[in-house]
């Protein structure tokens, strides 16, 4: 390599030394750019910076009724630990007081727990005949099954609450308790815990019909590689999933039948038309809607300040529904809030190349099912129950895909129902199923 003289290296320096200057200034102007705030230099999903608040503005914070740390449990265990010699004479020790504990959380390491019942058969000696005694296993199996019903019901769990596949729960229980068992027989389990608990799905049902308010919703459901729909008709203290491949009307009618006349909340889907008793529209539906809409036209002051206007109204339809009035003043409350919302919409009504057209249509079509949240008790003015009861469905079939049968989605619509409900009322799911299996058995 040929060496450079003392000339062209300084010529080099210099080169360098305006690049690094030019570099600097670039890079200066970024960071100007970034800290003023640029979006165009930011991803989407960057939140700004919360604004620095003043002393004055600084809320006193609220002291807690209740203060929480971490409580000591109930030991099922006490190892006590002592110092039996002096460390500097040798002495021995004795007595002392307590002076520290701390609490250690394990789980046993324990094995599956086969227990074998021999019938021992034993004949008299004076008539001649042979006795065997009758096995009597109520409320440990089900019949001939050679699981018992505790072991059932932690499986059915697995599968229910912790959405956990087959070849999970089938790795889990060997991990854990060096229990081999087969796809198979997994399915055949749940099969036989939703079998037991037909009864109390059905009674789920006929308490969803009883119920003053009903949450509907309906999501996708794939049976056998066939595209079909999972219905959850919810109440406060009950979960009720039905599977069917339509999607139409008659569903809701053969659901909840001629018994229900409640309120029915549910999205703007036409298929909930056909209840002809009180209904309430879901407004966290149209709000969503609505800020799509200004979303998609966000310089268009026409649209922008429409949509303020029919958030206004419903917030102020909340303070009225959440407050202390009558009977009276909220049908009057209801009246109004009615009459105002029609006027925002009855100018967009046909207007082709208004941008809120379609949803000026929508409240004008369900105009009386908006506000039945503000003079009706118990009444949500959203759909989010049923939208909470349909998630975990969601969940379970982006990781199974969906069910093989008939028989699976039957049973699948039926666990789902059993643990969506002892869930919300907080019961414990293991020991419900323990005691359907046990009283049924």
């Amino acid at each position: 390599m040929k060496e450079l003289t003392r000339e062209e290296l300084i010529a080099i320096i210099f080169e360098l030394r305006e690049r690094v200057a030019v570099l600097e200034k670039e890079n200066a102007e970024l960071l100007s750019r970034l800290g003023g705030g640029d979006a165009a230099l930011k991803p989407d999903w960057v939140k700004p910076n919360r604004k620095e608040r003043r002393e004055s503005e600084r809320a006193e914070r609220k002291k807690r009724e209740e203060s929480f740390f971490r409580r000591c449990e109930t030991p099922t265990q006490v190892i006590c630990h002592a110092v039996q010699n002096c460390p500097n004479c040798n002495r021995e020790l004795s007595g002392g007081w307590v002076h520290d504990r701390r609490q250690v959380i394990e789980i046993p390491n324990t094995t599956v727990e086969i227990i074998e019942h021999v019938l021992i058969a034993r004949r008299c000696g004076v008539c001649g005949k042979r006795h065997i005694p009758k096995l009597e296993l109520s409320g440990q199996v089900l019949g001939k099954c050679r699981f018992g019903i505790r072991l059932m019901s932690v499986i059915a769990s697995m599968a229910i609450e912790c959405r956990m596949p087959y070849r999970i729960i089938k790795k889990t229980l060997e991990s854990l308790y060096g229990l081999k068992i087969s796809f198979g027989e997994i399915a055949e389990i749940l099969h036989k815990v939703a079998e037991r608990g037909q009864r109390a799905y059905d009674g789920l049902l006929s308490e969803v019909r009883g119920s003053p308010v009903v949450n509907a919703d309906e999501t996708g459901w794939r049976e056998d590689g066939i595209n079909g729909y999972i219905w959850s008709f919810s109440t406060p203290s009950v979960r009720y999933f039905l599977y069917k491949q339509s999607r139409a009307s008659a569903v809701v009618k053969e659901a909840l039948g001629d018994e229900f006349a409640g309120a029915l909340v549910s999205d703007f889907y036409g298929a909930y038309n056909i209840y002809e008793g009180i209904k309430q529209r879901c407004w966290v539906h149209l709000l969503r809607d609505i800020k799509k809409l200004v979303e998609k036209h966000p310089t268009n002051k026409s649209v922008v300040s429409w949509a303020d206007n029919v958030k206004k109204i419903y917030k102020q339809a909340r303070t009225v529904a959440d407050g202390d009035f009558s009977q009276i003043q909220c049908v009057r409350a209801r009246q109004i809030f009615e009459k105002r919302l029609l006027a925002l919409a009855t100018p967009y009504l046909g207007v082709k190349n208004a941008p809120q057209r379609v949803l000026a249509k929508r409240i004008d079509g369900f105009l009386g099912e908006l506000f039945t949240f503000v003079d009706t008790d118990g009444v949500p003015s959203e759909n989010n129950a049923a939208e909470r009861s349909v998630r975990p469905a969601v969940i379970a079939r982006k990781v199974c895909g969906g069910s093989r049968s008939a028989k699976g989605s039957k049973t699948k619509m039926t666990l789902m129902s059993l643990f969506g409900t002892w869930s919300l009322r907080q019961i414990n799911p293991i020991n419900a199923c323990v005691s359907i299996l046990a009283s049924q058995n």
